[in-house]
């Protein structure tokens, strides 16, 4: 089998969907689940944390295995988890054997989807690997723009557990699209790290300086959006009183502003450097966040001028995070799974916190969301500018035009 662009771009795409089809797909039943676990529905919102927690510690334990086993055995193994634990969460009655189950859940999601980087970096590098994660990008927004509506339409044909029965039919045509048509992308010749190695691996990662820029840019960038997306279904349907038919159109608008943003990232690359285009959506990030602030602080906040403002936010990830990874990935092309492992436990690590944040204490306003969202972004500006920022400035002395 032959792997063009935009056959890798496609495949990993799918792959990497099962995740916001995970986590957002059942947001608009979250009310439904709480009153069916018997939970409230801030307490419910933390399964959202304990999952990314879960995708953390699958990435980081899948990432080294991909490396040594190669990406077909670890991403199939993952599907093959996620599947059986998506089918034991319709039997839950309670908040605790969600929880559980949800982990389980994320820990196969996360050893799948670590796989999709390290399987563009094996096929393509620099600037070509910047554009195709772009491209997997953009194709990747229609799964949080359509999951909403999803399981808002599986919630009004039947109740939430409608929605674990797609996430596990998605999960076996997964199974079925990457072992029929997905090779194996790691070179057989590669050399084989053994456990030590692999600890050392991850240690030499995070020793690199400029790496960890990336890193941390990307975790913060994370935790303002999962501040978000727990919030929203307390924010929109319950404070500002919309109605879980309408919410995954206001959820879906985010989408389409990162979709957007995603092909304005492929065309500054033409004459940007990657850490130029980070700089620019981190700085607007915070502006953003300062403005959020600053309503809920004067009471104007609304739909009408939150849902604009937390659209830029979210757009703004289409010009960080396939930079940042491509960047990334530039220094580590030879344990490209290990070190996405690292970048996905730091980055789910810190939005399964913020979420945490967002909802641990029932705080009923915009507050705990929009405080989070400025504290991150302050944060990932700061990573960015003291940890790469002179490889960043060379960067773009270097780019002609």
């Amino acid at each position: 089998m032959t792997l063009d662009a935009r056959r890798v771009a496609f495949l990993v795409a799918a792959n990497t969907a099962l995740a916001p089809f995970a986590i957002d797909a059942y947001l608009p039943a979250m009310p439904a689940l709480a009153a069916s676990v018997g939970a409230s529905i801030h307490h419910t919102e933390l399964s959202i944390s304990l999952f990314l927690l879960g995708f953390a510690l699958g990435q980081l334990c899948g990432g080294p295995l991909s490396d040594r086993l190669g990406r077909r055995p670890v991403l199939l193994t993952g599907l093959v988890i996620f599947l059986l634990a998506s089918l034991m969460i319709l039997r839950v009655d309670a908040l605790s054997e969600l929880l559980a189950w949800r982990f389980v859940q994320a820990l196969g999601g996360g050893a799948c989807v670590v796989n999709s980087a390290a399987i563009v970096r094996d096929c393509f590098s620099g600037r070509e690997a910047a554009k195709v994660m772009s491209t997997m990008a953009m194709i990747l927004m229609l799964a949080p723009l359509v999951a909403p509506a999803v399981g808002s339409g599986l919630l009004y044909l039947a109740d939430w557990w409608l929605i674990f029965v797609f996430l596990a039919a998605y999960a076996a045509f997964l199974l079925w699209l990457m072992g029929t048509r997905l090779p194996e992308t790691r070179a057989a010749d590669a050399p084989v790290a053994s456990p030590r190695q692999v600890l050392r691996n991850y240690a030499s990662v995070l020793r690199h300086r400029e790496g960890m820029g990336y890193v941390f840019s990307v975790a913060a960038t994370f935790s303002g959006m999962f501040a978000f997306i727990t919030a929203s279904p307390f924010l929109y349907m319950t404070h500002y009183g919309v109605s879980p038919a309408i919410y995954p159109l206001l959820f879906g608008a985010n989408v389409v502003v990162m979709a957007l943003s995603n092909r304005v990232n492929i065309r500054l690359l033409r004459r940007r450097t990657p850490q130029q285009n980070m700089r620019l959506g981190l700085g607007v990030q915070f502006g953003v966040a300062l403005c959020l602030v600053a309503l809920v602080a004067t009471g104007r906040d609304s739909l009408v001028t939150v849902v604009p403002l937390i659209m830029l936010f979210m757009g703004m990830v289409g010009l960080i995070t396939p930079n940042a990874i491509a960047s990334l990935l530039e220094h580590f092309s030879h344990m490209s799974a290990t070190a996405t492992a690292l970048l996905g436990c730091v980055q789910f690590s810190c939005g399964a916190l913020a979420g945490v944040v967002v909802s641990a204490f029932e705080i009923d306003s915009a507050w705990p969301m929009v405080l989070t969202m400025l504290s991150v972004s302050l944060a990932g500006n700061l990573a960015l500018r003291g940890l790469v920022g002179r490889a960043g400035r060379e960067g773009a002395a270097s780019t002609p035009g």
